[in-house]
């Protein structure tokens, strides 16, 4: 995924979020329905998310130092995970919140009835067009991909980010559409609690997903199989490499990839041929796979006895 298709998705998603939030209090003030106070704290959350997105991008963007030689990459990965406990904290727990309280003590909508319904009406229409955004972004490298899994194993955090944060505002505008309408159609405060804590538990279950995903990405994730597969094609396609022995990935980045090997080469190859191939050898990686930035290859000679590390790539032994 690009970072500038990251971008065009979480400020077509701020833009929204900040509109709909704006006419949300409005409602909210006019009405004093929970449904439309839990959504206006939801959509200030989600603004305050793609900002610490668009930081965390910025911030990527420093150069590596002696502290830091592998540069701050994963500075994105730190802001999404911010992004799941803010979601979490400020929107799910306190819609929840809100919901007990409503439930507890339920009031009928009396003021400015219909004033809600129109603010979600509206509301869900940008809302979708930010969802539509976010959506077309992603097809660009999704490819055939499932959503699930483009979720689950994409590197670059944003569009997953804004991906959940957009379906689950749609949801939860819906969700506020039916507790505000069962209040107003029935005079009983209670539908109004029971619509935010189904916000509540919604928004609670997103962020729940997004920090597990971004652990695994703060943590260290390998390339995918598709990018391995390139490498090893690479690496293999060119004179005086035998075999890839080991080797392992780590992404320092969503868009910068660290590869370490070793490899086998032959028993008469000269210090200055062996040095010549592994130049080569690295030449060809970053043509295949143009993430691979950092490139570490140790040159060894193959030892059938010689056994792999745990869950790391190993070409088949050579044929005799």
């Amino acid at each position: 995924m690009s970072a500038e298709g990251g971008t065009k998705a979480i400020i077509a998603a701020l833009s929204a979020n900040l509109g709909i939030a704006a006419t949300k209090f409005g409602a909210w003030f006019l009405t004093g329905s929970s449904s439309m106070l839990a959504e206006a704290i939801h959509s200030v959350a989600d603004s305050g998310n793609q900002l610490l997105l668009l930081v965390g991008g910025k911030q990527a963007k420093k150069k590596a130092t002696p502290e830091h030689p592998f540069g701050y990459g994963r500075e994105r990965y730190i802001y999404a995970f911010i992004v799941s406990i803010v979601l979490f904290s400020v929107g799910g727990l306190f819609a929840l919140y809100e919901a007990w309280h409503k439930i507890q003590h339920p009031a009928p909508i009396t003021e400015w009835k219909w004033v809600p319904v129109a603010v979600l009406v509206v509301a869900i229409a940008l809302e979708s067009y930010s969802f539509y955004t976010a959506i077309t972004e992603s097809n660009h490298t999704r490819g055939k991909t499932s959503w699930v899994d483009f979720v689950r194993r994409a590197k670059a955090p944003e569009l997953p980010v804004v991906l959940l944060e957009d379906a689950g505002a749609l949801v939860g505008l819906v969700l506020a559409l039916f507790g505000v309408g069962l209040t107003l159609i029935t005079g009983d405060g209670v539908w109004d609690g029971v619509g935010t804590a189904a916000i509540g538990i919604l928004l609670v279950a997103i962020a729940a997903i997004l920090a597990v995903e971004t652990k695994s990405l703060l943590i260290g994730e390998g390339a995918n199989p598709d990018a391995i597969a390139k490498i090893e094609k690479a690496v293999l396609s060119g004179d005086g490499i035998e075999r890839i022995i080991h080797m392992k990935t780590l992404h320092l980045g969503p868009e910068e990839l660290l590869v370490a090997m070793k490899i086998a080469v032959p028993r008469t190859e000269r210090a200055e041929e062996v040095a010549r191939h592994i130049d080569e050898t690295e030449v060809r990686i970053r043509e295949a796979v143009p993430i691979a930035r950092v490139i570490y290859i140790e040159p060894d000679i193959y030892r059938v006895r010689e056994t792999t590390d745990s869950g790391v790539t190993s070409a088949p032994p050579a044929t005799a």
